[in-house]
């Protein structure tokens, strides 16, 4: 089977151009390296770990890498930027674990100071022992914010992400190829730095039209909450695998649900449409809406779970081992790439 080359796999040192994405409270570092080992790259996501918990992870994570001894450890870790400024002793903490861990990369989104937490995670000390300094990967949702991480920030990977995917995202964001588009035409010509999709991703074939867009990898995430890895329950899963992309909803209503309502302006979250977005739009009072949310926690009650999931949950309906499914994204996109070799005359 052929290699795909594109400027993210030169970086990385892998050989499918594809990366689960940093999802909160779903993504593993389990999750994360078995990406890594089926040729992409995998990150997991430090939201609501504590220090002896985090170090845990990434201790488990090396081990399972029985060939990379003190080296870089082959995964990336996500951190949040307003929940990194509202506890900024504790994240700290946190962000220097994750650097002395050796982590290949890490990921930031959703902050409306990101640089301040760039510079921290630059001028880190934990580099010392370590002796790896992670690529910095930053999530954006406008062209502004794209020029700026490029030009100002100089981030070593830009994420662009669009209106489809599933999770926390702009509101107002377009789709995923139009903000590709936009975003490398405005780019300096002679960019190097490579500009990754997110939004609506499930198959080879859709990683395929992006390379051939001018992406140079794609970011998968709800693909990934379908694997025994995801920390995602059972009775989450279940949603997934049986929803449409078109019971698929932007909204307010699930953070309103379970009281996260400290994201930055104009961003809201695609979910499975279910009785939380119902009754919110139906005006019931909002701590009924709480206290009924608490309630399907505990009881695994699916019509008031708060499931994320992307616009291409259609094209997935089981439940695989997550190395499996980038082995399979790998042999279809070049099947497609292949296939798009034949209409050149």
């Amino acid at each position: 089977m052929q290699t795909v080359k594109t400027s993210l796999t030169s970086l990385l040192g892998i050989r499918v151009p594809v990366v689960s994405a940093a999802m909160a409270y779903a993504s593993s570092a389990k999750l994360a390296a078995e990406v890594t080992r089926g040729g992409g790259f995998g990150f997991f996501h430090a939201a609501g770990t504590t220090a002896a918990q985090l170090r845990e992870e990434l201790r488990l994570a090396r081990n399972s890498f029985t060939d990379i001894g003190n080296g870089p450890l082959p995964i990336g870790c996500g951190f949040i930027g307003w929940q990194l400024d509202a506890k900024e002793t504790e994240s700290k903490e946190l962000v220097d674990i994750v650097v002395e861990g050796g982590v290949q990369a890490i990921w930031l989104s959703f902050g409306n100071d990101l640089l301040r937490w760039i510079q921290y995670i630059r001028a880190s000390s934990a580099y010392a022992h370590s002796g790896t300094k992670p690529l910095l990967f930053v999530q954006v949702s406008s062209v502004e914010e794209a020029l700026q991480a490029v030009n100002d920030w100089k981030v070593d990977v830009l994420i662009v992400q669009g209106n489809e995917s599933g999770g926390h995202g702009a509101a107002a964001a377009p789709s995923t190829i139009t903000f590709l588009s936009e975003v490398l035409a405005a780019l300096p010509a002679g960019n190097t730095t490579p500009v990754l999709v997110s939004g609506g991703i499930a198959n080879g074939t859709q990683v395929a039209a992006y390379l051939t867009a001018g992406a140079a990898g794609a970011v998968l995430g709800t693909r990934f909450l379908l694997t025994p890895e995801s920390t995602y329950s059972p009775a989450h899963k279940a949603v997934l695998k049986a929803a449409k992309s078109s019971q698929t909803v932007r909204t307010l209503a699930f953070d309103d649900a379970r009281g996260t309502n400290s994201w930055p302006e104009g961003i809201d979250g695609r979910g499975v449409r279910n009785k939380i977005v119902d009754d919110v739009l139906a005006g019931v009072d909002l701590a009924t809406v709480r206290e009924r949310f608490k309630k399907a926690v505990q009881e695994g009650d699916p019509e008031y779970l708060i499931v994320w999931s992307g616009q291409g949950i259609s094209l997935i309906d089981e439940i695989r081992p997550a190395k499996e499914v980038v082995e399979e994204l790998h042999a279809d996109t070049v099947r497609a790439l292949q296939r798009s070799q034949q209409l050149l005359a």
